[in-house]
């Protein structure tokens, strides 16, 4: 259990480094055998802050200017979307 534990640790420290939401860590950890509880326990951590996250990841793709038009705005989202963040953070953010 203690090697979960540092692997899950691990894997969520470089995935937030690698710029990834939380749906996208959580489905890779399940593929990989780990224990939902665990997954939960590190993914809420208080430490993260997943709207910082969103942001700094949109603004390294598109830069700090708002998406002005709904075209932009839905492109922006499917972006952020496919790295794994949640509806609510992207909506948030946009």
């Amino acid at each position: 259990m203690q090697s979960d534990e540092r692997f899950t640790e691990s894997f969520v420290h470089h995935s937030l480094n690698k710029g990834q939401g939380p749906n996208k860590i959580q489905q890779e950890l399940r593929q990989r055998g780990i224990d939902s509880v665990l997954i939960e326990q590190y993914l809420d951590a208080d430490s993260i802050d997943w709207l910082s996250l969103v942001e700094e990841v949109r603004v390294k793709k598109y830069g700090e200017k708002a998406p002005e038009d709904y075209q932009n705005k839905a492109k922006q989202s499917r972006f952020l979307y496919s790295r794994g963040f949640t509806s609510e953070q992207i909506s948030q953010i946009l």
